[in-house]
């Protein structure tokens, strides 16, 4: 199997300073493509190790160059992680790495690399499940931490999953309780997180509305877990700073309507055929949602 490539052609120039420069639109060939493709240009045919190394040799790169070619993308299977060095040797640097495989690029063009960086962030999502009936919360202190505060459960987000997705399944994971997702109700920012390699890492705290109501909570993870008074919780000095603020808020919706601090859904059609997004906004009035 050869690493899969995608050579990126010459753009138009470069849009007048002040406008925001996008990132080349690759030409693809993957799979079994990569190898008529290699062919056609130059680079060598299917053929283990030595076939796949013929795609970034030198002769390669000049071609690419000679073509008006601008950027080269290499995916690696990490079978043929040997292959690196070669890739190395010409030029390219890494991208990313996945489970079963590392990318690479060499930019080709004028002036410094145009193409888009891998992702910077990590997303981590909690629910804040609130019972109305009893005006009780639930949260959970986790296990082998320095400082056992009250916090509401919740975890990373899995690649592709939503939001709302994260906050319902890992409220059960942690808990045993079912839920709801209700809205957004707050986002925290923070770089050079060292929890995310030193990334910066998203941390949103739904509202959620539960469906059942018996604890049975992982011990794994967590060392209690509890339906809290919302006030009790909003006085308490044994909780997180953003437990404490979110649950703050979370009084005044509970007191004033959920409609003051909600952040809601829309799900929309992208432009991408096929393909849809979820829009979180304040909600807005009949009146202004049906302006056309």
């Amino acid at each position: 199997m050869l690493p899969h490539c995608r050579v990126v052609p010459e753009q138009r120039p470069a849009p007048p300073r002040g406008r925001r420069l996008r990132a080349p639109r690759p030409a693809r060939c993957h799979g079994a493509a990569v190898a008529g493709a290699a062919e056609g240009a130059g680079l060598g045919g299917p053929g283990g190790a030595a076939g796949a190394a013929g795609q970034v040799r030198g002769e390669s790169v000049a071609q690419w160059r000679q073509e008006g070619r601008i950027a080269v993308w290499l995916r690696v299977p990490i079978l043929q992680s040997g292959l690196v060095a070669t890739a190395a040797s010409q030029g390219f640097a890494f991208h990313h790495a996945e489970q079963g495989s590392s990318t690479l690029t060499l930019w080709l063009g004028e002036g410094p690399s145009r193409l888009p960086g891998f992702a910077t962030h990590q997303v981590g999502v909690a629910g804040a499940v609130l019972d109305e009936s009893t005006g009780k919360v639930l949260v959970v202190q986790d296990r082998n931490k320095t400082i056992n505060a009250w916090k509401f459960p919740g975890g990373l987000s899995n690649p592709g999953e939503d939001i709302g997705d994260t906050a319902v399944r890992e409220v059960f994971e942690e808990t045993g309780i079912k839920s709801e997702f209700k809205s957004i109700l707050s986002i925290r920012q923070q770089h050079q997180h060292p929890g995310a390699f030193g990334q910066s890492d998203m941390y949103i705290i739904c509202r959620l509305q539960p469906s059942s109501f018996n604890i049975s909570f992982c011990q794994q993870e967590c060392l209690r877990c509890e339906w809290m008074d919302l006030e009790e919780l909003v006085r308490t000095k044994n909780s997180t700073p953003i437990t404490s603020n979110v649950a703050k808020l979370l009084l005044y919706g509970y007191r004033e309507g959920f409609d003051k601090i909600d952040i809601t859904m829309r799900e929309f059609p992208a432009v991408y055929t096929g393909l849809f997004y979820k829009l979180y906004h304040r909600e807005l009035p009949e009146s202004y949602r049906n302006i056309t």
